[in-house]
């Protein structure tokens, strides 16, 4: 599983870090920080959440084959 982030529509607003703070963190400059490493299976619902909650539709998981 992959995240994929369009930084041009992204605004930092931190929904996606409040539905999966293990993956995402907005850090003190305002830039997204997607910690990937920690992607996991696990999380999926959490990430399709992000995804689903992101109010500019920045974010994409996608399946990985």
């Amino acid at each position: 599983m992959k995240v994929i982030i369009d930084y041009e529509l992204c605004e930092a607003n931190a929904i996606c870090m409040d539905c999966c703070p293990e993956v995402f963190e907005v850090n003190e400059k305002d830039e997204l920080i997607v910690h990937e490493d920690k992607i996991t299976d696990a999380l999926r619902d959490q990430l399709d959440e992000a995804a689903r909650r992101c109010p500019r539709q920045a974010l994409e998981v996608r399946d990985v084959v």
